[in-house]
């Protein structure tokens, strides 16, 4: 069960009477703490069953199932490896009651809430909308109610964020909803004020393990304190030096309170790496190394010194992107086996990523930009998918509230706010509640009949769809039922930018050829030949819906170059890695007084202390090769500005007459020397020739 682990990995396994905190550094083999210690705990007699593994993404969690699959077999299966919001869905679904939640509540996606917030605020600005959801997010994850906001806000724009989150927060509670936030926050008010339940868990819980443990803020912590009880039989798996959430609420407060709540805490630290090359590791060493440290540690690596990181000074942002486009063709003609998706190139902020983009078109280099937005994740598409997945399960609450409002047909949220008041009365979905007869009791006839006239029309539409079969029918059915509900008209009138409007129509448009292909029938293939498919109603294709989201993650296993921000690549790694854009202003991120007038002392030092964090994570993502570049002369807004290369640069000390380079002048010169051994040969191969 211990085979390949080092010492201070060996200690984190074996370590099952009390609280550990594993400090984990980049590469340092974490995930395989984690899995070796669930099969120490179950070799040691705990039930798998009582182990929780718990992680910040769905991505991380199936790669942990699988890695401990493979260590422990079939027990894996009965460990709860999760995310903290799974988790807390796990809690609400199960006792959820007790705060008078039932077990079918909705969970609102981002769309649904920003509708709901317009509507508190009394806007139709989304952008307002989605600064006050950012707001009453940090809130909530701060582990604040509405009430205590109100009453500790400082100035006016507070006080209406407060008032706007109380309303939030009723309609909510009436919809039988929740946000993703409240799936920790409710979970900890229901083992707060329910000792009973608190105590079920706590037995369930016979040991905790927790991911990432630096990415977590304040309402986690008395999550995981309250899950892990008295007993304190937890491991915290972390990196102090790697985190850089502290703009979503993630706190290394909860590092600094693990020694004073758990005075038994074992503190191991992981510090060898498997990952990087010891010039990349000094590095990033260097730069992390100005920063205030809880737990002092230093990566190291047996692989060997390894090329030097190397530095690109570029005129401006083009001629940045075709220095590194250069650097990935050189680096590919020194080397047979280089793959495309050995390469990533690695920025601060998302609109950096255009140039790159397209000096990697004119090269004719495949790229994915990793965080995209997928293509069913735009609002139009969602609002399509919502009509559907309620066609298929009426008692979906969430796909029920977006298509009784998108397109509006006169049912507001006073309107929804009573049929869900109703609906939490006598424990039925809101399209059962629809159709009860007691309704009109609730709410006034006017509405009852617009609440009817929209379940008529999906129920008709639900019997239409289960007998359209085929390619043909399905899409005339499809442009039917969208000028049915004057979708196109709403696009427009929902759009200030015709151009804009056009755009989403055209999404809508090539969504319903997706959907209808699928039907099957007479369809043209590929190459433009009709082709006989089996024929499927619209009902038996649109079943898979919630699972149309996943069909863009197939991306991920192209060979392909990653573009990426340094927040996204957090975990991922790759043989080469650029870094670019690596200016003052960028990286760090607006560090000059002009920006941070009103910013204290205490606040600018936490910034600039992330920001290296961030600079620290890019560095560590580098397996074998790291160039890191910056610009002479930068875009800001319009202007042009001159650039001054970024104070990480200076701090990872690095030997100047050695890591300077021109990627463009390598390539010349490889490929001169191939045109030289091409010519040597052919004189060779002539002379040979009788």
């Amino acid at each position: 069960m211990s085979h390949g682990l080092n010492l201070a990995q060996l200690e984190a396994v074996n370590h099952l009477g009390g609280p550990c905190l594993v400090l984990a550094g980049a590469g340092s083999g974490k995930t395989r703490v984690i899995t070796h210690k669930i099969g120490r705990l179950i070799q040691a007699g705990l039930a798998a069953d009582r182990i929780a593994a718990i992680t910040f993404t769905n991505k991380a969690a199936a790669e942990m199932r699988e890695r401990a699959k493979q260590l422990v077999g079939r027990d894996a299966k009965k460990v709860l490896i999760c995310t903290f919001h799974a988790l807390g869905v796990r809690l609400l679904r199960e006792d959820g009651e007790a705060l008078g939640l039932k077990k079918q509540f909705s969970i609102l996606d981002t769309d649904d809430i920003t509708s709901l917030l317009k509507d508190c605020g009394g806007t139709t600005d989304a952008n307002t909308a989605r600064g006050w959801q950012w707001a009453i997010s940090a809130l909530k994850s701060a582990g604040l109610t509405a009430a205590q906001a109100l009453g500790q806000a400082k100035d006016e724009n507070e006080r209406v964020t407060a008032t706007i989150m109380a309303r939030y927060e009723e309609r909510l509670t009436a919809y039988q909803s929740v946000d993703f936030d409240d799936l920790i926050s409710l979970p900890l008010k229901l083992l707060t004020e329910h000792l009973d339940v608190r105590e079920r868990w706590q037995k369930k819980m016979g040991h905790v393990l927790v991911d990432e443990y630096q990415d977590t803020n304040a309402t986690q912590y008395e999550l995981l304190k309250l899950l892990v009880g008295e007993r304190a039989r937890f491991t915290a798996v972390g990196d102090d030096d790697q985190s850089i959430y502290g703009w979503r609420g993630a706190t290394l407060d909860n590092l600094k309170r693990l020694p004073q709540d758990f005075p038994e805490l074992k503190v191991i630290k992981l510090e060898q790496n498997y990952r990087s090359t010891s010039a990349i590791l000094r590095a990033a060493n260097n730069v992390i190394g100005p920063n205030p440290k809880l737990f002092p540690k230093t990566l190291w690596s047996d692989l060997g010194e390894g090329e030097p990181v190397r530095v690109v000074d570029a005129d401006n942002e083009e001629h940045e992107a075709e220095r590194a486009v250069a650097r990935i063709q050189s680096l590919r003609a020194s080397s047979q086996h280089k793959e495309f998706r050995d390469f990533a190139i690695l920025y601060r902020a998302n609109h950096m990523a255009r140039p790159f983009e397209q000096s990697l078109r004119r090269a004719q280099i495949p790229y994915k930009v990793s965080g995209g937005q997928s293509f069913f994740d735009k609002a139009e598409i969602r609002d399509l998918c919502a009509w559907l997945r309620l066609l298929v399960n009426n008692d979906d609450d969430p796909a029920f509230l977006r298509s009784a409002t998108t397109p509006k047909r006169g049912i507001g949220h006073t309107t929804l706010q009573q049929l869900g008041n109703f609906a939490t009365q006598y424990k039925l979905s809101l399209f059962e509640a629809l159709f009860s007869h007691s309704l009109g009791t609730a709410l006034p006839a006017r509405a009852v009949a617009t609440l009817h006239e929209f379940g008529r029309a999906v129920n008709d539409l639900e019997y239409r769809a289960r007998h359209t079969v085929g390619h043909e029918a399905a899409r005339a059915f499809l442009t039917e039922w969208l000028k049915d509900i004057a979708y196109e008209k709403h696009l427009y009138d929902s759009e200030d930018n015709e151009k804009v409007a056009a755009v989403r129509w055209t999404n809508v448009m090539d969504f319903c050829d997706w959907v209808a292909g699928r039907c099957g029938g007479k369809i043209e293939d590929e190459a433009g030949v009709q082709v006989e498919t089996e024929r499927k109603s619209l009902l038996e294709v649109v079943q898979t819906i919630a699972l149309l989201s996943t069909l863009s993650e197939r991306e991920q296993d192209q060979n392909v170059v990653t573009l990426s921000t340094l927040h996204a690549s957090k975990g991922l790694e790759w043989p080469h890695v650029m870094l670019v854009g690596v200016n003052e202003g960028l990286l760090p991120f607006k560090m000059d007084e002009e920006s941070n007038r009103d910013a204290s002392a205490e606040s600018l030092a936490q910034r600039l202390q992330e920001e290296r964090r961030l600079m620290y994570v890019g560095i560590t993502r580098a397996q074998r090769t790291l160039a890191v570049s910056w610009l002479k002369r930068r875009k800001k807004g319009r202007e042009s500005v001159p650039g001054q290369a970024s104070r990480f640069i200076k701090e990872m000390a690095l030997d100047e007459a050695t890591v300077r380079e021109d990627p463009r002048e390598k390539l010349r010169a490889l490929r001169a020397e191939f045109a030289q051994r091409a010519t040597e040969q052919a004189a060779l191969k002539a002379a040979e020739t009788p």
